[in-house]
C-alpha cells in the first residue's frame, strides 16, 4: 500500500484538503505543503501494517469506504494508506 503523511494534527485542517490530496499525484519521496500543511509521500507499507497499527491505544483508524482508503491518525500525523493499484489511478 502508498502511504501519504500529512503532518498535523488538527482534524478539521486534514478534512479541508484531504480531497486536494487525493487530487495530486505524489511521485516518490515528494513533499508539498498546502495551506500551509506538510504533505509527503512516505512510500509502501507493508499489508500487516494497518492490523499491527490498530492495536495501538494511541492510534485512531478511519476507513474511508467510497475510495477504498484507510487513514490512520497518531501523534502529529495522519497516514493515508491507498491500495498499490489505487495508487496508481489517484490524480
Amino acid at each position: 500500500m502508498k502511504c501519504i503523511s500529512v503532518y498535523t494534527n488538527d482534524f478539521t485542517a486534514f478534512s479541508d484538503i484531504l480531497d486536494a490530496i487525493m487530487e495530486h499525484s505524489f511521485a516518490e519521496d515528494e513533499e508539498k505543503e498546502i495551506e500551509g500543511i506538510t504533505v509527503s509521500e512516505s512510500g509502501h507499507v507493508p499489508e500487516n501494517y494497518i492490523d499491527r497499527m490498530k492495536h495501538r491505544p494511541e492510534v485512531v483508524v478511519m476507513k474511508w469506504k467510497d475510495k477504498n482508503v484507510t487513514i490512520l491518525q497518531h501523534g502529529q500525523v495522519f497516514e493515508i494508506l491507498l491500495p498499490d493499484a489505487e495508487a496508481n489511478v489517484v490524480h
